[in-house]
């Protein structure tokens, strides 16, 4: 049986103000604890046919736990910008190496009364066979735009995953894309 990987909680991450500034450092779970704001990169994954890599979060995450997702990523630890962190969460999740670097797109703050990061969004394009991983990802799959939108009100998908998608979607029509 494979060793469960701890859960995160001890990571330290950057802790910033409104403007985006690093004020401080603190533990990923005291962050979620004491709503601080951090950062945090999200990366829409299209295959080689244009499907966007769909999956549900395992049941041991920190944040939104079971929930499903349209975007990979995560938070920007202590001292990493959002394009390295992009990268990394991206190759980490997939289950890839060699990944193009994630192409940034918007930033935009997300704030509910439990929660506050500012988020950054990027698109890159995996061509490679993924092996996701078991830690992060309990079900995956490559899901066309039409499939995701049928399956937006029937899964229970991640606040601020939705919100970022709802933004690109606005970040699209707004250049007629």
């Amino acid at each position: 049986m494979e060793r469960q990987q701890p859960l995160s909680a001890d990571e330290i991450v950057d802790v910033v103000n409104e403007s985006d500034e690093v004020v401080g450092q603190a533990r990923r779970g005291d962050t979620y604890a004491h709503r601080l704001r951090t950062r945090c990169a999200f990366v829409l994954a299209r295959d080689a046919e244009d499907r966007i890599f769909v999956h549900r979060r395992t049941a041991r995450k920190l944040v939104f736990p079971s929930h499903y997702d349209m975007f990979v990523g995560g938070v920007v630890g202590a001292g990493e910008t959002y394009d390295e962190t992009a990268l990394r969460e991206a190759e980490e999740e997939l289950g890839v190496t060699g990944l193009p670097q994630p192409v940034p797109l918007f930033t935009f703050l997300y704030e509910t009364p439990e929660h506050t990061w500012w988020s950054a969004v990027y698109e890159v394009r995996c061509t490679l066979p993924v092996q996701p991983q078991e830690s992060e990802v309990a079900w995956h799959a490559f899901l066309t735009d039409e499939e995701l939108e049928r399956r937006i009100p029937e899964w229970e998908w991640t606040p601020d995953g939705m919100a970022a998608y709802l933004r690109l979607q606005e970040w699209r029509a707004a250049r007629g894309q």
